[in-house]
């Protein structure tokens, strides 16, 4: 696949961001505070953004040499599932993204791996395959509600914060039965 054969970014797109009036000299530097819509699928099986939250990008966009430095945070609303009790977790995070986006044709461009280094179209950033890489390496694969959560009773699936202290099961192995009522005749 040719190098930057993917598809037009949108100038209008929240998550993308357009340089045009960042001068292309090393120093150069603006910033960028909006609120966009998350998008689809950013999370884990249990736990993610639900898509359309807002996130809030406080973000600095720095010319360097070679491209555009992108650095700040990205904060939002998670929601999902503890790992261990499956009661809803309602909660929020702060990641940070720092990612260089190289110019067209720069020696950046040329001497990296496509997949190495941020491409911009144009004056144009998306900067939505950094959020997703931020977002999902920050969640937790097995969320839990809270520290320590005891979970569910494996044998009831009662929540064990809802059962008393001596909660238990009695299994008994049908070939030692016999023997459980042994017990019971000397009492």
């Amino acid at each position: 696949m040719p190098k930057n054969s993917s598809p037009h970014l949108d100038p209008r797109s929240p998550l993308v961001l357009d340089t045009r009036d960042l001068p292309r000299r090393p120093g150069a530097m603006r910033t960028v505070k909006r609120v966009a819509p998350a998008p689809a699928d950013l999370g884990v099986e249990l736990i993610g953004v639900p898509e359309g939250a807002p996130l809030d990008l406080d973000l600095r966009l720095e010319s360097v040499s070679e491209g555009v430095l992108v650095s700040g945070t990205i904060t939002g609303p998670v929601r999902g599932e503890c790992g261990r009790c499956l009661r809803e977790i309602n909660d929020s995070l702060a990641v940070t993204v720092q990612e260089l986006y190289a110019y067209e044709n720069s020696t950046t461009d040329d001497t990296t791996d496509e997949d190495e280094v941020g491409r911009m179209q144009g004056d144009l950033i998306d900067l939505e395959p950094a959020l997703r890489d931020a977002v999902v390496l920050t969640l937790p694969t097995n969320p839990l509600c809270r520290e320590g959560c005891p979970g569910l009773c494996p044998d009831c699936g009662v929540h064990w914060d809802d059962l008393p202290a001596d909660h238990s099961h009695q299994q008994v192995d049908p070939r030692w039965a016999g023997l459980s009522q042994l017990n019971r005749t000397e009492e």
